[in-house]
């Protein structure tokens, strides 16, 4: 289904050098939209571009570090002149880091009267990792839309789409910091959909549930690619006994970015999760 509305607008995608975002970059490329790829990797965001233009579309990409301003305000300043003003932000970069997650799902008391350096407890767990992953996910969903918001302002059907997780609705056992940057990411979304509304620009978010990408792949498969545990656990609490497909992201995507379809919907986080959130376990 095309979407003649998206055409031609500017879609600035952060993170997209990766699996999901990269998706979305090329389905709004699909769209007809002028797609900036940005993303610290650099290559990771070139390939990206590069198979945007050679599928039709129009794409550059863009390296650039979302934590530092300067950065990103460089990044805009190339986008503007290139592509135009940002019509589209999508606010997809983020990630988790082995220092805020924990080895078990929870604490035995073995854990603290007999030492294994081998498990991390919520008692070992580094500030600064903490700090690294909230930052990663707050802050740079934070300083983007603050560099290219300002564009947005009284441009007419500007929208903002943030990416947060099934983490803010419940947060995941091992891993407190990125459950929690998550949790506050669908909170920013909510605030700022109050304090843009006036200015016309819609700010809503995607909470996708399980998908199986690089980020993840630890987690989720043995080396001998055979399920780990825990993907036992994903899928057993999911009903629709899967892992989601980049492409099953698409139609909450673009209901959000065309105002013809969801123009009067602003401050709301959309799961994508096979029924994982409507599922108690029982």
């Amino acid at each position: 289904m095309i979407h003649e509305s998206l055409k031609g607008r500017v879609a600035v995608v952060t993170g997209g050098g990766g699996v999901l975002c990269g998706a979305f970059a090329k389905t709004l490329a699909q769209q007809g939209c002028k797609v900036a790829v940005l993303d610290l990797n650099e290559a990771a965001a070139q390939k990206c571009a590069d198979e945007i233009v050679a599928d039709g579309g129009e794409a550059i990409a863009v390296a650039c570090n979302v934590l530092e301003p300067e950065s990103m305000q460089k990044a805009r300043d190339i986008i503007v002149e290139k592509l135009g003003k940002c019509d589209i932000l999508l606010n997809g970069a983020g990630g988790n880091n082995p220092k805020g997650t924990t080895t078990k799902e929870t604490l035995e008391k073995i854990d603290l009267l007999e030492k294994d350096e081998n498990v991390k407890t919520f008692f070992d767990l580094d500030p600064q990792g903490i700090s690294f992953v909230f930052n990663l996910n707050f802050l740079g969903t934070l300083i983007p839309t603050q560099i290219f918001a300002k564009d947005m302002v009284e441009k007419g059907n500007a929208c903002i789409v943030m990416v947060t997780s099934m983490n803010a609705y419940r947060p995941l056992t091992k891993i407190p910091a990125y459950s929690a940057a998550k949790a506050a990411v669908k909170n920013f979304t909510e605030w700022m959909a109050v304090h843009f509304a006036p200015m016309g620009i819609r700010v809503n978010a995607i909470a996708p549930g399980f998908f199986s990408t690089k980020q993840n792949a630890d987690l989720l498969w043995n080396k001998d690619g055979s399920p780990t545990e825990r993907t036992g656990k994903i899928l057993a609490a999911t009903p629709m006994k899967r892992f989601g497909e980049a492409k099953e992201l698409d139609g909450a995507l673009l209901f959000l970015c065309d105002e013809e379809y969801s123009g009067f919907i602003t401050g709301v986080s959309i799961p994508v999760d096979g029924g994982f959130n409507a599922y108690s376990g029982v």
